[in-house]
């Protein structure tokens, strides 16, 4: 038993708690969205705004690095690069993607008052919903995904140099 093997379950506690807040502030934002109205007053859709820009900056982005932060370092203290997990990183892409969504969401809403149309939170919900599921899925299910078909190219090594110096250990 190494050293890194003792953190490995504090690793995971925190991992999963900060994707639970970025996954809740996900669902969560694009409601508090819904809300902008335009027939609503001047006082509460700053009041909205503040606190979907807040909870952007101070709640869902720091979660959401710090997920991918502890994730990372749990794909390499417990060496796993196997199939089903580069499929899982791709359903954190989409989630990094929604997450991009949201934030140019908050800023549409609050620099085009009165002009924009604030989102239904169906949609973005939906996906998000897919995107956990499929992560949770693979996660837990650890599917033998080894004979994914890829492109005959990027299946086998090509014998080219690197275009730097690599240095000897």
């Amino acid at each position: 038993m190494t050293a890194f093997d003792a953190i490995i379950p504090h690793l995971k506690a925190l991992h999963v708690g900060f994707m639970a807040v970025w996954i809740a502030g996900l669902a969560a934002l694009p409601a508090m969205l819904a809300r902008h109205d335009r027939a609503i007053g001047q006082g509460d859709f700053a009041r909205i705004r503040r606190a979907t820009h807040y909870g952007y900056i101070w709640f869902l982005t720091p979660a959401a690095v710090l997920t991918v932060a502890t994730g990372t370092t749990l794909i390499f203290l417990r060496d796993v690069f196997t199939g089903w997990m580069f499929v899982k990183l791709v359903g954190v892409a989409g989630l990094v993607t929604v997450h991009a969504w949201v934030g140019h969401t908050i800023v549409a809403v609050a620099e085009t008052e009165g002009r924009h149309e604030p989102p239904g939170p169906f949609l973005p919900t939906v996906i998000l919903c897919v995107l956990a599921i499929a992560v949770l899925t693979l996660v837990l299910a650890k599917p033998e995904l080894d004979e994914l078909p890829v492109p005959a190219w990027l299946a086998q090594p090509l014998g080219r140099d690197l275009p730097f110096d690599v240095p000897n250990p």
